[in-house]
């Protein structure tokens, strides 16, 4: 077979990584380009971001993808040491606290390394002295200890993997300004430079800061922003000499790197000098345009000019923290400039409209060998090797991907690199975006709103506070009540007994019509849609290795109509892909309707008087949707719930929207029906066991490791079908239950049994209906219900129970309208 022409544009530490792993995979087609020089023999030093990292590797991560990326980039670069070179050096990393909010973070730190196999530990003062012998003892209350971070030497690694790309056959060219990227009928063919052109079957832009503007070649919109970060060298250290590693290079260190997070500050030593790096000043985006010009007296042309007034606090501050450096000065100091996204994650994937074009840019020298590796894998078998929800590009909206949104996020994923992030914190720019018609009405109501993707969601109502029970003590510290409301339990019980509103306008929807329709469903879903018209099913997207990329609920509306509630953007984005010359057109409905959830055991009791047909069991049963009339709104009725109580998502034009809830919200009144929040809602559906995609399941997951295999189809044929014999269950998402009423965890928190880490916990919540956190857990495959686990929540055990998943009403009584109000 004729192997695929590999064009990568870019030869830093990602571009350079990626044609070492496609050759190592037997991909000996590779071309790499670079703006920057390529001298033979000479170590490369292209001006991109590469050039000047500082090469800070800390492998722990919230995402367990970027701890895995960093990993192998630790394990990788270390394997390439040689005695001339030195790729890495595990040096260890520091992260000190200096407040006790922060010496609290760090114990959940460790959870996560705990979680993702990296060997960590909260040390006490003296050890954070003893590990780095600079630290001022009196300001620093413990630190975060990681024996395998290091330093990683760029410029070598670039230039080891270089080498042994070219030794497998790849082709290195410098001085190649990428000026076009040639394509014909919506494949690309080659790209053309300011030299010559070169051609490809598949070209990968890897060019760092400069990514977005070869998007713009393409008609892509790359959201991420280049911004300048200060660096600066001090002058000799004496007291360094003794702390010098014997190999040479960008990485000469003994010192353990160091992260002072309190004041946005790290330090990591060059021989006898500090490098000191700053968070802590304002945003500083880059004008690409003017690029040359504001670069042009400098090294390279990722360095901008330092400016002193932005670093004097932090030289203030790290004469405080490491009291020698009043001994010396600032040598020399420079902005240099990194990528910045939206979420801070990096931006990967291929074109959704040109087949061979692919990105992997916004990546850090951090994460650089992991990202490659996962790319070469995702481009040569299709299906990436982890997770990457929360990378792929194709997970912004449009609305998420224009100008001033793109650059207001980035700079506050700036300002919060350092930051405490509860995991409820909400972002504080870019907001009221998307609402949904029934906003004015929430917000008379004292609605606490929460973001998802762009839309404003009810979080909880202050006008429900006078519902809370102030007898009841909830298992809420300070950290895990922030963003949070005693009203939560209290709207989610009230939906139990009574019956909750519930605003669901967010939940992304698409409408997929045409004659191939049926059939195109049919190969994408693990259930078959060949069903009457008017039903509903659940069923889940996989990917080519039987991986859950999705779960989607789908009504049949009509012959050649369907209505997808999905997870967002890239599920469009998937179905789009394998759509190919199908006569399938899938439209986004969610901005032009609205949704109101009405659940309850007096759901029917609210909602039959109003509508214009009937709502029994008869007519409109348990997953069975229908047209109708509610007060003289044409909607669309769907009996399901995520909360696992009789009721129906009605949906209607947004045009109309204010009216309808209108309707509803004056016909509830009489019947105690309770605005309710998504805070209520997560708390309903962990007691039900339903799962929430992208937190609870992911594409790692096969449905039976996610609990999900009754969503598949014993007889049905489906993308995905076949990999589900082959794939062998490396873990199993259970529910768990505290012990103690008091006892409450948030998510993330490693799992131990007998003393080992089993897992980790997905989500979790307080439910007042059982009188304990629920949290659902992905374990090792040999736990069981009946078994016992701990899990550690700011070093603190706390012993769960493994239950049956299903807390609330496991038989479906509730959710059938078979149990009435007072049961």
């Amino acid at each position: 077979m004729v192997q695929p022409r590999f064009l990568i544009i870019g030869a830093g530490v990602v571009g350079s990584a990626l044609a070492d792993e496609l050759t190592a995979l037997g991909y000996t087609e590779v071309t790499v380009l670079d703006r920057g020089p390529l001298a033979p023999g000479q170590t490369p030093m292209t001006g991109g971001s590469s050039s000047h990292a500082p090469g800070l590797v800390f492998q722990t991560n919230p995402s367990r993808t970027m701890a895995e990326f960093a990993r192998y980039t630790a394990t990788k670069l270390r394997s390439l040491n040689t005695a001339d070179s030195l790729c890495f050096n595990t040096v260890g990393g520091l992260e000190v606290a200096t407040t006790p909010e922060r010496l609290a973070d760090l114990h959940r730190k460790a959870g996560w390394a705990q979680v993702e196999g990296i060997e960590a530990a909260v040390v006490d003062v003296d050890e954070c002295v003893r590990l780095h012998p600079l630290i001022d003892r009196d300001i620093v209350l413990g630190g975060l200890y990681t024996p395998a971070d290091g330093l990683a030497g760029a410029p070598a690694a670039i230039g080891m993997q270089m080498r042994r790309a070219i030794d497998r056959g790849a082709t290195f060219f410098g001085g190649q300004q990428v000026i076009e990227i040639s394509q014909r009928a919506g494949v690309v063919t080659g790209v053309r430079t300011t030299e010559r052109t070169f051609e490809a079957d598949v070209v990968v832009s890897c060019a760092g800061f400069w990514g977005a503007e070869l998007g713009n070649l393409v008609g892509l919109r790359v959201p991420l922003v280049p911004m300048g970060h200060q660096y600066a060298k001090t002058t000799a250290l004496p007291v360094l000499r003794d702390h010098r590693d014997q190999a040479r290079g960008h990485a000469d260190a003994r010192l353990p790197i160091l992260r002072h997070q309190d004041a946005d500050l790290y330090y990591r030593q060059h021989g006898e000098a500090m490098g000191i790096g700053y968070y802590g000043h304002r945003p500083m985006p880059v004008d690409m345009a003017s690029i040359e010009e504001l670069t042009a007296a400098q090294p390279m042309p990722s360095m901008l000019p330092f400016t002193d007034t932005d670093f004097a606090p932090a030289w203030t501050e790290s004469m405080r923290l490491l009291p020698a450096l009043a001994e010396v000065g600032v040598v020399e100091g420079f902005n240099g400039i990194f990528s910045f996204t939206p979420d801070g994650g990096p931006m990967m994937g291929e074109h959704p409209a040109l087949s061979g074009f692919w990105l992997a840019e916004a990546v850090w020298v951090t994460h650089s060998a992991g990202v490659a590796r996962t790319m070469a894998r995702w481009i040569t078998d299709g299906t990436p090797d982890l997770d990457l929800h929360g990378c792929d590009l194709a997970r912004f909206t449009s609305s998420q991907l224009t100008a001033d949104y793109v650059a207001d996020t980035s700079a506050q994923a700036f300002v919060e690199v350092y930051d405490i992030i509860h995991p409820r914190d909400q972002r504080s720019v870019q907001r009221g975006l998307a609402r949904s018609p029934f906003h004015a009405r929430h917000v008379d109501a004292g609605a606490v709103f929460h973001t998802g993707r762009e839309w404003e969601r009810p979080a909880w109502f202050e006008s429900n506070a006078g519902m809370v029970d102030s007898d009841v003590t909830y298992p809420h510290d300070g950290w895990a009540g922030r963003n949070w409301s005693p009203i939560v339990p209290a709207e989610a019980l009230a939906t139990r007994r009574r019956v909750g509103l519930y605003d669901m306008t967010s939940l992304m929807r698409i409408e997929v019509t045409g004659a191939d329709a049926t059939n195109f469903l049919d190969r994408m879903l693990t259930r078959t849609v060949r069903r009457p018209i008017g039903t509903v099913i659940y069923a889940l997207l996989l990917d080519e290795s039987g991986g859950v990329r999705s779960d989607v609920t789908v009504a049949r509306l009509g012959e050649n109509t369907f209505q997808l509630g999905i997870n967002g953007p890239m599920d469009i984005d998937w179905l789009q892909r394998h759509r190919a010359d199908a006569d399938v057109t899938i439209t986004d409905i969610t901005a032009a309707t609205c949704c109101v959830g009405v659940w309850g055991p007096l759901a029917r009791e609210l909602v039959a008087p109003l509508c214009s047909i009937d709502l029994y069991d008869t007519t409109l049963g348990y997953y069975q949707a229908a047209r109708a009339i509610i007060g003289g709104i044409p909607v669309t009725m769907m009996r399901i719930s995520y909360v696992g109580e009789l009721g129906w998502e009605i949906y209607a034009d947004a045009a109309h929207g204010e009216l309808l809830w209108d309707t509803v919200a004056d016909a509830g009144e009489p019947l105690g029906a309770v605005w309710s929040g998504r805070g209520a809602l997560d708390v309903l559906r962990l007691e039900k066991g339903y799962r929430a995609w992208g937190t609870d399941v992911d594409a790692e997951m096969s449905p039976e490791e996610a609990g999900l295999s009754f969503a598949v189809g014993k007889k049905h044929d489906f993308l995905g079908r076949h990999a589900l014999e082959a794939r062998v269950v490396r873990s199993k998402l259970h529910t768990l239950v505290a012990r103690d009423p008091q006892a409450i965890v948030m998510g993330g928190e490693p799992v131990t049994a007998t003393g080992q880490v089993v897992g980790f916990v997905t989500s979790a919540a307080f439910s007042a209906l059982v009188g304990r956190t629920i949290c659902y857990a992905r374990l090792a495959p040999h736990l069981s219900v009946g078994d016992t686990v701990a899990v550690e929540y700011f070093g603190e055990l706390l012993d769960f129970d493994i239950t049956e998943p299903v807390l609330v009403d496991p038989e479906g009584a509730r959710v059938k309208g078979l149990i009435g109000v007072n049961n």
